[in-house]
């Protein structure tokens, strides 16, 4: 059962967080920016270390911030670093989920001496400078093409990339390994709800990749990148290229996933995480 605590950012916004399982912490940041609920137990991670869930501001139930331009990506990490602070952890284990992992990239850039390993799951690599092409994408799809769905989800992800259509509900089927009733539950749960905060996630100066690169390279935390065979979101092509930035990453692809790899299968999931973050064994309650 998770535990809910809060703390004060560097600005006062009172943030909050989540503690599930034990063990020795990671702290996780969510993606979206949405609902941090989303991630849930990261598919049972919590019965090997301990998981402390940000709620990013302005979202589950942190506060909403009197300046907006504060949830610029780069201004986030501030509200991690407050986090680590208030937990008293001279350093922590980090891990970020889809646009989440931008945010601890930056975090690693900006306190190196304070990550003890980074994981990176779902991994954008807008922080680093590098992009996601639509054909990188249309590659990835196009390994669903024998999907009752997929005539109708092409053509919307096709009309995306081609700047025609902006159906991105019919291409949702792209981003879980298995389009069922559980993938559509996690779906509609998953949205991001305050659209100013996504708005400005990516505002102008949000992202500072020759800056970032410069000082990762000179990273030492070992680092891994973790991303689904079908994720259309963070093809495994553009995965590997990100896990080149690092001086220490590895890079696993998780078959038959898609951008939520701790839901398509959980025990693969696991079992990557806790061989590079290191666990309880799994014959412990």
């Amino acid at each position: 059962m998770a535990t809910y605590s809060a703390f004060c950012a560097s600005d006062g916004t009172r943030l909050s967080y989540r503690v599930i399982g034990a063990g020795e912490p990671v702290l996780c940041i969510p993606g979206g920016p949405a609902d941090s609920g989303y991630l849930g137990d990261l598919g049972g991670l919590s019965a090997h270390r301990r998981l402390i869930v940000l709620d990013l501001r302005g979202t589950g139930r942190s506060a909403i911030p009197q300046d907006a331009s504060t949830y610029r990506c780069d201004r986030l990490v501030d509200d991690v670093e407050a986090l680590r602070i208030h937990l008293d952890l001279p350093r922590v284990d980090v891990l970020g989920h889809s646009a989440g992992t931008n945010t601890a990239t930056q975090y690693a850039a900006r306190h190196p001496e304070r990550v003890g390993k980074l994981t990176l799951v779902g991994p954008s690599p807008r922080a680093v400078g590098l992009a996601v092409t639509a054909e990188a994408r249309r590659a990835v799809a196009q390994l669903r093409k024998d999907e009752p769905w997929f005539p109708a989800a092409f053509a919307a992800l096709k009309a995306i990339a081609d700047g025609t259509g902006e159906d991105w509900e019919a291409v949702a089927p792209f981003f879980w390994g298995r389009w069922d009733a559980a993938a559509r539950q996690h779906h509609a749960a998953s949205r991001p709800s305050n659209p100013e905060a996504v708005a400005q996630f990516a505002a102008e100066g949000a992202f500072t990749p020759k800056d970032t690169r410069a000082a990762l390279a000179s990273c030492a935390a070992p680092v891994l990148l973790l991303t689904g065979e079908f994720d259309v979101n963070s093809p495994p092509a553009v995965a590997a290229e990100f896990a080149k930035v690092f001086p220490d990453a590895a890079l696993v692809v998780q078959p038959a996933a898609g951008h939520y790899p701790w839901l398509d299968d959980p025990e693969q999931f696991v079992a990557a995480t806790t061989d590079f973050l290191g666990g309880r064994p799994r014959s412990q309650p």
